[in-house]
């Protein structure tokens, strides 16, 4: 099984770039394990103080289990993916089976921030995009999936998001073996990862 680590800044492209490669292979030869499935569960957390939780920071992340999870998948066993809410920021009672495939795309802000799970990456993968055209798309999925307000949305990317990937994500591009400048619209870096996963596969 070949893992691939998929980084980059909070609305870089790190999305698009994992439906293009994904399409680009048969129909469960690729599994995706979003970072985002692995926050952790916020039960203890008064309701009105989960919406201050900071998301971009690593200690938000149960990479134990994430690594546990992919540990698991390479021993050729099924896992149950934990299903995570931002609007509860809770994870649901029901998780989702994910069986073994040839390839597991890890994707997620802070995927090359931990020692421990970089050390189990094959490749290491880095969505890199201009800051203004991040905010932009932060803005417009914010507002649509999140039901946060322009200014619940700045806020927030003043407050947390920018500072934590000043401090976190940009400084983990440096382990990257790929960088693919303007995300998801960068078709020739994704040619590029595709062919060297092609490579390692066929």
């Amino acid at each position: 099984m070949l893992i691939v680590g998929i980084a980059g800044g909070t609305g870089s492209g790190k999305t698009t770039v994992v439906k293009k490669v994904m399409e680009r292979f048969p129909s469960g030869e690729v599994i995706v394990l979003p970072q985002d499935s692995y926050y952790r569960d916020n039960r203890h957390i008064p309701p009105e103080e989960r919406q201050k939780i900071n998301f971009d920071h690593p200690d938000s992340v149960e990479f134990s289990l994430l690594m546990e999870h992919i540990e698991r998948l390479r021993k050729g066993q099924s896992i149950e993916m934990p299903v995570y809410s931002y609007l509860t920021c809770l994870r649901s009672k029901e998780t989702l089976t994910v069986d073994p495939a040839r390839v597991a795309l890890v994707e997620g802000i802070l995927i090359l921030a931990d020692p421990g799970l970089r050390d189990v990456l094959d490749i290491k993968v880095f969505v890199d995009a201009d800051p203004d055209d991040r905010l932009g798309r932060v803005i417009k999925r914010d507002i649509e999936d999140r039901g946060r307000s322009v200014l619940q949305v700045l806020e927030r990317y003043h407050d947390t998001v920018k500072p934590s990937h000043l401090q976190f994500i940009e400084p983990s591009k440096r382990y990257a073996d790929i960088i693919i400048p303007g995300g998801g619209e960068n078709q020739i870096g994704i040619e590029v990862l595709i062919s060297i996963i092609e490579k390692h596969l066929y």
